[in-house]
Formats: structure tokens, sequence, C-alpha cells
């Protein structure tokens, strides 16, 4: 199980470290408007979600991922909170509240989740 979890949690950052880079400006418009530099961070945490994404799938430095996975969880909270008060389109597309507003109390899902990976 805990494999399945590693392959899933892998596959699902490196899809999402992808979509920083392939519709940067959604992201770039969900960040809460006291971030500087948006873009700057949107690409840095693309390339840290890659990297996580890739370690997870290849079983190599999962132990760094599970000791530091949380945290970076915890710093892209703001950009999901603000994602949920001030929802914009994404691809055009407007996704619905419940949606945004479900996608909080999964990121506290992720977080310990993310503290079982082996």
């Amino acid at each position: 199980m805990k494999y399945v979890l590693r392959l899933l949690y892998g596959g699902g950052l490196l899809f999402a470290g992808v979509g920083h880079f392939r519709n940067e400006k959604g992201f770039v418009s969900i960040m809460p408007s006291f971030i500087p530099f948006k873009r700057f961070f949107v690409q840095v945490t693309g390339i840290i979600e890659v990297l996580y994404g890739l370690m997870l799938l290849t079983g190599k430095g999962v132990d760094i991922v599970r000791k530091t996975l949380p945290g970076f969880l915890y710093a892209v909270l703001p950009a999901n909170v603000n994602m949920a008060v001030n929802p914009q389109p994404i691809n055009g597309k407007k996704l619905p509240a419940w949606a945004l507003w479900t996608r909080l109390p999964l990121q506290w899902v992720l977080i310990a989740l993310a503290k079982r990976l082996k």
C-alpha cells in the first residue's frame, strides 16, 4: 500500500509541477497579491514538484521528500486559500466553488500522507 501511495503521490506531483510551466499564467493568477516575484515562485514551486515527483516515482530520495514535503505544502497553502477566496479562471475555465473550498482540507490530508511516504 505504501508503494502505491508513493507512486500516486509522485505522479500527482510530477503532473502538477509540469502544469506550472504549461499554464504559468494560471498559477501566477492564483497567488496572493502580497507575494512578490510571482512568476519566479511559480517556476520554483514547479521545479520542486517535478523533482519530488521524480524522486518518489524512482524511489530515490524518498526520505528527503517525506521530511520536506509537508513544509512545502504549508508554503503553498496561501495560494490555495487565495484561489478559494478570489477564484480565477484557469485555462479559461472557472472551477466550481465547492472544488476550491474542498481543496483546502484536502491539503491537510496531503500533509499527513506525505509524512507516511516510504
